[in-house]
């Protein structure tokens, strides 16, 4: 038996109870009435306790299981809600901490709900109200928000060592190998040895340069799919082009093939799609961990799992071809195959040698795969697409640039990487476009490892942080004309893309900054000096610059939410 307050079960009356103890524990009922009395009605008032003014019932555990069954759920929902209170209550103001300017939580979702469908233009109107930084509360978690470079600059330089580390996303851990890959791999050693991995061997200035000849043949196969449309003035879909020249670039620099236009090229893109879809939906067991269940019901679950699943297969068939090439290399004694090596065959070899103070696993070499066609591709293209969509929007800018470019030309079939250290104007239309629209305008988010100050304030171990580059680079405080696309601020400016100046940090800066910013760079700088010396875009159906629409799509990497549709023509 147990006892159960009055007030909780008030619809329970000792009549009730002891018809139901009849049906279920006919001896227990003869018992009562033998010892008690003749009448149910006085087997009830026996049943009665009385403790000072408390009324107390003895009740069958049968019915407290009922009971708790039937109500399972509001009686956990009630639970759980007064412990987010509580907790909520007591975390609104510590008179010892200096916390940073937050704007007003709710219980439970915290301020997710002030997150909008584009979180960076969300976050940068709180931050005109609250400033930088600024304390937002994901759910359960305390996220930091950066949007002023003096705050970027003490996260990724002055206290770059503290915030080096990256919180534990779970969709990230499952298919990354629990986070076997660069970019959200837990600072420590493993992570400082694969990437100088990635540095040295993979993405070195040198590394970049030995792949010119396959970026040079897929921009002029690119320029060629253009050409035909023109003959037609036929719609062409700029994105798919773009998403297929990076793809085909990275696969073949990391893989050895291309893919598009073969079958299992087409099923490779389907699954990249989920892959780095998966990678940027919002994940509510991250935030509100004892909401995770969700995941199961809207279904997100099931698809992680699949698509990690057939990723897995997918690698694992790469590096099984790539061992087989590496044994059959071996056994014609190198040979002149050693000039096409790809990413996979220079992984394998540094997985023969002691390049590591630990086995490098399988599983390490499939995480780093993945991270350079994350990387590589719908960065790459995502920016390519909106530099073309300021130079439509900006005829004067388009005008400079394919006069540069065509000048710069002459009798030659296309722009090749030799020349684009003197195509300067190039330089400042690419600058200028990452300024506007940087490839991850929330850079990953970081992880402070211990309790540190910021800019006078507190802030405790285990704080998430995100950098807001998007509002950084449309601060009217640091630009002119913050909003205008103005390449001409960049032609006698010291401004780069290292990270150094943190007014204009793209690619971030301090030890997690992106290592394959300069293959990007020289991709992207290639592929749009030859589509404005080749062609001129018009948008299709005769629509009008000033009313292209330039908002974001949502993710880690946001392209254009409306496609690009553009009309290409020969130059006169």
């Amino acid at each position: 038996m147990s006892l159960l307050g009055k007030e909780a079960c008030t619809h329970f009356s000792p009549l009730w109870k002891l018809h139901f103890n009849l049906s279920t524990k006919g001896g227990t009922w003869r018992k009562l009435i033998s010892v008690v009395g003749n009448s149910e009605e006085a087997i009830a008032n026996q049943l009665i306790f009385l403790k000072g003014k408390a009324k107390m019932y003895i009740l069958p555990i049968e019915q407290i299981i009922a009971f708790i069954l039937k109500h399972s759920i509001s009686l956990l929902l009630c639970f759980l809600f007064t412990i987010f209170v509580v907790k909520w209550r007591n975390s609104t103001s510590n008179p010892s901490q200096n916390l940073p300017p937050s704007p007003p939580k709710l219980p439970i979702i915290g301020n997710l709900h002030q997150l909008g469908s584009i979180p960076q233009r969300s976050l940068k109107s709180l931050a005109q109200k609250y400033g930088s930084p600024m304390l937002l509360h994901l759910g359960s978690k305390p996220v930091l928000i950066i949007s002023s470079p003096d705050a970027a600059e003490e996260v990724m330089k002055t206290h770059d060592l503290i915030f080096a580390n990256r919180p534990k996303a779970g969709f990230a851990g499952r298919l990354l190998y629990n986070f076997k890959d660069i970019t959200f791999a837990p600072y420590g050693e493993y992570w400082r040895q694969i990437r100088s991995i990635c540095v040295l061997q993979l993405l070195s200035h040198k590394r970049v340069q030995s792949f010119r000849s396959i970026r040079e043949e897929e921009i002029a196969l690119m320029l060629e799919t253009i050409r035909e449309s023109c003959a037609s003035s036929s719609v062409i879909h700029i994105n798919k082009i773009l998403a297929t020249l990076t793809n085909n670039i990275v696969s073949r620099v990391a893989i050895g093939k291309r893919y598009s236009g073969e079958e299992s090229g087409s099923r490779f893109q389907e699954l990249f799609v989920e892959f780095t879809m998966l990678l940027g939906v919002f994940n509510v067991g991250d935030y509100i961990p004892w909401l995770a269940w969700i995941n199961n019901v809207n279904g997100l679950e099931a698809k992680v799992k699949k698509v990690a699943k057939d990723f897995d297969e997918y690698l694992e068939k790469l590096l099984e071809e790539g061992v087989k090439k590496q044994d059959k290399r071996g056994n014609n004694n190198g040979g002149d195959e050693k000039q096409q090596e790809n990413l996979v065959d220079v992984l394998l070899e540094i997985q023969g040698t002691d390049a590591t103070s630990f086995a490098l696993e399988r599983d390490s070499l499939k995480a780093i795969i993945m991270d350079m066609f994350v990387g590589g591709t719908d960065t790459t293209s995502s920016l390519l697409e909106w530099a073309i969509s300021e130079l439509l929007r900006n005829t004067n800018a388009m005008q400079q640039l394919q006069k540069e470019v065509r000048q710069f030309l002459g009798s030659k079939s296309c722009i090749q990487e030799d020349d684009l250290e003197n195509l300067h104007y190039l330089k400042a239309v690419i600058k200028e476009a990452l300024r506007l629209h940087p490839p991850v305008p929330l850079l990953v988010p970081r992880e402070s490892s211990k309790a540190v100050k910021l800019m006078g304030y507190d802030v405790a171990a285990g704080t998430q942080v995100i950098i807001n580059a998007w509002a950084i680079g449309r601060d009217p405080k640091l630009w002119e004309a913050a909003e205008e696309f103005q390449p001409e601020r960049f032609l006698n400016s010291s401004l780069d893309i290292k990270g150094q100046n943190f007014e204009y940090i793209p690619f971030g800066s301090g030890r997690r900054s992106c290592p394959g910013s300069a293959f990007a760079m020289v991709t992207a700088e290639l592929a749009l000096a030859n589509l404005m010396c080749n062609f001129d875009f018009q948008l299709a159906g005769g629509a009008r610059p000033e009313d292209l629409d330039m908002t974001e799509a949502h993710g880690i990497v946001t392209p254009r939410k409306v496609p690009l549709l553009l009309v290409a023509s020969l130059p006169n």
